[in-house]
């Protein structure tokens, strides 16, 4: 069976890396539609070496196509109102943007870690955030087996996670360019800052990490704290995750679980410097796990680096992989 499938944003660097992802999985579509806003209406995009018209994305040029899956990578303000209007006329929308994702009644899905949470969709489905993607993939198989009671998570996000903008930013920051997109240079610079600061001293996008993780795991007794970083690197999130466990470990058995694990490749042979690295993971869509070692100064400590590609597992792929399990579900 083949499926209508819509790609909204479909200009941006998301919704082509969408295009790119849907060919090497060869999902099975009968029709494709491509949509972006006014400005991009009429562009011309290639798919599997056909070229396809961009849209104007409005009702008019929705309620007649009959669309199965609706990738969304527009904004959240786009995703508020139109998500909605595909859902009315039937499709599932996979939404990338952050306006659905605390939406107690849509699904926050990661394929690895939460597939069952799809069954109770209304016609939405939302993406985790990037960095919390790949650190819910690595921290399931724990939290299955040992329990976990607390989480330090601090992350090394690359600049396409701040889009077009952000990119070109460290792509002509060394050239002495002013940074356009981030408040102050990148370019051989670190910037403890993702998203904006809120009240309580954290950026939103530390706590879009904590509550996402709490949503996906369906724990509230998680203690979680964060601490997000943009480092000047093109593609690949890399996070240092310090895990509480309930239950105690043998460092081996943590080794064999993520050997055994899919979606996870370990990386972790110290003596002969190997482990995870963003160079590495970009274009896959795997999560890397390697430095895995006891924390010795509390008990049940563990410590692991985890590393993925930020647009593809930690946006276009988890979406395709979504959209996949449903039609696996409904076999």
């Amino acid at each position: 069976m083949k499926y209508n499938v819509a790609v909204v944003g479909a200009t941006g660097m998301v919704g082509n890396k969408f295009l790119e992802v849907l060919a090497e999985r060869n999902f099975p579509i009968e029709t494709l539609y491509l949509f972006a806003s006014k400005k991009s209406a009429g562009k011309t995009l290639s798919f599997k070496g056909k070229d396809f018209i961009v849209e104007e994305l409005k009702e008019d040029n929705i309620k007649n196509k009959q669309i199965d899956f609706a990738l969304f990578s527009a904004g959240g303000s786009v995703s508020l109102e139109y998500a909605p209007i595909f859902a009315k006329y039937n499709a599932t929308v996979i939404d990338n943007s952050s306006a659905w994702r605390m939406d107690p009644n849509v699904p926050l899905v990661v394929p690895e870690v939460n597939p069952e949470d799809i069954k109770w969709n209304k016609g939405i489905i939302a993406n985790p955030n990037c960095s919390t993607i790949q650190a819910v993939v690595a921290l399931k198989p724990l939290f299955d087996k040992y329990g976990i009671k607390r989480i330090v998570y601090s992350t090394y996000q690359a600049v396409s996670g701040a889009g077009v903008g952000g990119f070109n930013d460290l792509k002509e920051g060394y050239s002495g360019t002013a940074p356009q997109k981030f408040p102050h240079p990148i370019a051989g610079n670190v910037l403890p800052h993702i998203d904006v600061f809120l009240d309580n001293g954290y950026t939103k996008e530390e706590m879009k990490m904590i509550d996402e993780t709490i949503k996906i795991l369906h724990d509230d007794s998680l203690k979680i704290t964060a601490t997000t970083v943009r480092v000047p690197v093109f593609y690949g999130h890399s996070e240092s995750l310090n895990v509480e466990l309930k239950k105690d470990f043998d460092v081996k058995d943590i080794f064999e679980l993520y050997k055994n694990t899919d979606g996870i490749i370990l990386k972790d042979d110290v003596k002969n410097l190997v482990y995870p690295m963003p160079i590495e993971a970009a274009g896959s869509d795997d999560v890397y796990v390697g430095r895995i070692r006891r924390d010795f100064s509390v008990e049940n400590g563990l410590n692991l680096w985890v590393v993925a590609d930020n647009i593809r597992k930690g946006a276009a792929s988890n979406a395709v992989q979504i959209a996949e399990c449903i039609i696996r579900q409904n076999k």
